[in-house]
């Protein structure tokens, strides 16, 4: 079986997803080199798994190791440089979201992704890939509810994670960019349109730590569409039960639903407390498949020379709209959006 020599940078909770994935879930993907700006991790990774090489440069590492491929789960604000680098060093690329942290990158990494046509780009919007959104969109195009008219869509992280939040919160690049960015990326999908406007409100509600930050603990957003839908998003810090994730599609003939409750499975605990279930507690936990498939998509599409169908365009028009979110949110009025035009 032809293995892809594959290299990571960024070693945190969703590098160590994307990492033991490559390591050990794709048939495909042969794990060859890890790279961290901690020394710590680097060698636990190295000595835990067998890895065979360690770096804390990720220069350093493009030019000495013998790589066909980079995953790149680092910090956002390195992602554009690094997505460069790795493409003019010859690489296949598979980049987390968001793509980048202001439009400049983002076209930074167009260019980059133009200038080599031949090799493999791909963008981490994981939530294409999970099977329920799958299915949602498969029905959605089969016309089993009409026209959509409204996407809604939540996304609230756990409580239990708010120290992580507010360390991360001065890079971030705010809510929208960092949390609701997924679900921009899936109105755009299932609405199959750009949007026009969005108007944003929020606060710190509970953590007045992200002030400082020029964001919230919560926000929200009601955006409209080139073709007139709606899109309706929140994203939040303080979900007391779990993570959070429900999604709701409504057209002229129904409504899809998805993640109504974030079960973390389809147990149900009768007990003195009543009849409850349990929720999934983080990203990892909910979408640990959808991780898995598309990595299994970015190993395929290396193998065979397809394209992705998640591009390095759609990173830049969901910045474009997040970025709209964050300036409407701060300034306190409606911001028109020219996603094809910016």
């Amino acid at each position: 079986m032809k293995k892809i020599r594959t290299g990571i940078v960024g070693l945190g909770r969703l590098g160590r997803q994307h990492a033991e994935n490559a390591a050990f879930r794709i048939p495909h993907l042969e794990l060859q080199a890890v790279c961290s700006v901690i020394p710590e991790e680097v060698e636990d990774f190295q000595k835990t798994w067998q890895i065979p090489e360690g770096y804390v440069d990720f220069d350093e590492m493009i030019e000495k190791s013998d790589l066909q491929a980079v995953l790149i789960a680092s910090p956002s604000g390195y992602h554009c440089r690094q997505i460069e680098k790795a493409l003019a060093a010859g690489l296949h690329v598979f980049c987390e979201k968001p793509l980048g942290i202001s439009l400049d990158e983002c076209r930074q990494a167009e260019r980059a992704v133009e200038a080599y046509p031949d090799q493999i780009f791909m963008l981490g919007f994981m939530r294409r890939f999970d099977p329920s959104y799958q299915y949602a969109k498969k029905k959605l195009e089969e016309g089993a509810i009409g026209k959509p008219i409204l996407f809604r869509g939540y996304s609230i992280d756990p409580e239990s994670a708010i120290e992580g939040a507010i360390r991360f919160g001065p890079t971030s690049g705010g809510q929208f960019l960092d949390m609701a960015v997924h679900d921009i990326d899936l109105a755009r999908w299932f609405l199959q349109a750009e949007a026009r406007s969005v108007y944003a409100v929020g606060g710190c509600y509970l953590h007045p730590e992200f002030a400082s930050f020029n964001d919230g603990d919560n926000v929200s957003a009601l955006m409209q569409f080139e073709n007139d839908a709606m899109a309706f998003f929140v994203a939040g810090r303080t979900a007391p039960h779990g993570y959070h994730i429900e999604t709701e599609i409504i057209g002229t003939h129904g409504t899809l639903r998805i993640g109504g409750t974030p079960r973390a499975n389809q147990v149900e605990i009768l007990d003195q407390h009543g009849v409850r279930q349990e929720c999934a507690q983080n990203f990892l936990e909910r979408f640990e498949q959808a991780y898995l498939n598309e990595l299994q998509t970015f190993a395929q599409c290396i193998l065979t020379g397809e394209k992705p169908d998640v591009s390095v365009y759609d990173g830049t028009r969901a910045t474009i709209i997040a970025e709209a979110a964050t300036r409407s949110f701060r300034d306190q009025e409606l911001v028109w959006i020219d996603v094809r035009n910016a």
